[in-house]
């Protein structure tokens, strides 16, 4: 009979640390905030829930952080592995390589920004999407809600910290931390 308590226990000891780790890591990429996101300024444009203008405002704020801060890997292989085939392309003449820009958000950035921003979104090889700042954007089908960190609107806070190598993506579980890392609501 003690030893099953002290099965159970364990059990628990176990299971709030995955979930305090859960928590902790969302504070890596800023507080959960509104967004809408595009694969391309047409899609924006066509929604309608936008003006043209801030469409293509946004995608070119996007593109423009795209420079700063699209996660950067050593070799094209590394980077193909988390984004898929053909989805890299190298930066500053080889020495990295970078995702594909494969759309934008925008939400409102939270941090003296005031008003609505642009970023850059990129698309792992599993379907998933990723703000600049790594956090998953998640996307609740029902409500439409799609939700990304606050820091992905704030290129100085999501500029990439070094070139990743094949070693550190393997040993965090790939861009961003936990791939299975989101934003309840």
């Amino acid at each position: 009979m003690k030893r099953s308590k002290a099965l159970v226990l364990t059990t628990m000891m176990a299971g709030a640390g995955v979930s305090l780790t859960a928590c902790d890591g969302a504070d890596s990429v800023g507080k959960p905030v509104d967004a809408v996101s595009y694969t391309s300024v047409a899609e924006c444009r066509a929604a309608g829930a936008l003006p043209a203008a801030q469409c293509d405002a946004a995608y070119a704020q996007a593109q423009a952080d795209n420079e700063k801060v699209a996660p950067r890997y050593e070799d094209r292989q590394t980077c193909e592995e988390q984004y898929g085939a053909a989805q890299c392309a190298p930066r500053s003449n080889g020495s990295f390589f970078t995702p594909l820009l494969t759309g934008f958000i925008i939400g409102q950035a939270l941090n003296g920004g005031g008003g609505y921003r642009g970023a850059p979104m990129y698309r792992d090889r599993n379907g998933d999407y990723f703000g600049g700042a790594g956090g998953r954007i998640t996307r609740d089908y029902v409500s439409g809600r799609t939700q990304v960190g606050s820091n992905a609107f704030n290129p100085a806070a999501s500029a990439p910290a070094r070139v990743q190598s094949r070693s550190s993506v393997i040993s965090r579980g790939g861009f961003g931390g936990s791939i299975g890392r989101g934003f309840g609501g």
